[in-house]
């Protein structure tokens, strides 16, 4: 574990691998109130043959500074990060709310992103009826309460409630300012209209029981990407923790046809 100062945060990341080689580094984001321990699996797989990244966003896990205002702050913090640890050309893996960092990168900084790898993510934020209203109590709910309701509808059904509720605990430990600003920069991403510029290699991967971010919505986003290779997985929001075994073979394989 180290750590960065960036425009007022203390980030912490993981840097692990080796770094000879022809492989590209692998940089993992994880989404909402998540932190970089999402992706423990795909780092234990990656890190023995390449160099592997990850990182708590700002306000997140081991991380401090207040919530950023847009998807593009974000963006400018994971880069800042990686200018300091001077990889120029990298593999961008994003889940959800990381998924929208790692397209505003790709729109960008098309020269930097190797290959992108989106993970129950979308172009264009969307809520359900449920979400909305879920989100619109947020106000008045109690914020554990708030957080839990999230997190226990982003598994599918039958996942282990206990690991569930380990979850829900660190979720709530996100400060409120940082869920609740974030919650409004996810509600104004809109890329849509412009990932058809997007030329990078891409993977989609999603939760067939996605009710955070249905899978029809990545499918419509799907279209616009002139190069993208589709994997639908049977799992809900979090993909990650619930497949991690799957989700870790549909990524090397990836890279592995991408050469």
């Amino acid at each position: 574990m180290s750590q960065l100062e960036v425009d007022g945060a203390t980030l912490t990341y993981d840097d692990e691998g080796p770094r000879d080689g022809d492989a590209v580094p692998l940089v993992f984001v994880h989404g909402w109130t998540a932190n970089r321990h999402r992706w423990d699996h795909q780092t234990a797989h990656f890190a023995g043959k390449r160099r592997v990244v990850r990182l708590d966003l700002r306000g997140h896990g081991e991380s401090s500074g207040a919530g950023a205002r847009t998807i593009d702050d974000l963006a400018k913090d994971v880069l800042a990060l990686l200018d300091h640890l001077e990889i120029e050309r990298f593999v961008v893996v994003g889940h959800s709310m990381g998924g929208m960092i790692a397209q505003t990168i790709a729109l960008s900084h098309p020269e930097r992103v190797e290959c992108m790898v989106l993970v129950n993510s979308i172009g264009r934020m969307a809520y359900s009826r449920g979400r909305a209203l879920l989100m619109a109590a947020s106000t008045l709910a109690p914020f554990k309460l708030f957080v839990a309701a999230n997190i226990q509808r982003a598994f599918a059904p039958g996942y282990p409630r206990e690991e569930i509720r380990e979850y829900i605990r660190a979720s709530a430990a996100t400060p409120r300012e940082v869920v609740m600003t974030l919650y409004g920069a996810m509600r104004a991403f809109d890329v849509l209209d412009r990932v058809g510029d997007i030329h990078t290699p891409t993977l989609m991967v999603h939760g067939y029981h996605d009710i955070q971010l249905p899978v029809s919505q990545m499918l419509r986003m799907a279209k616009a990407y002139p190069d993208a290779v589709i994997r639908i997985l049977d799992a809900g929001h979090e993909l990650p923790v619930e497949k991690p075994a799957e989700l870790t073979a549909a990524l090397d394989r990836f890279l592995t046809d991408r050469g």
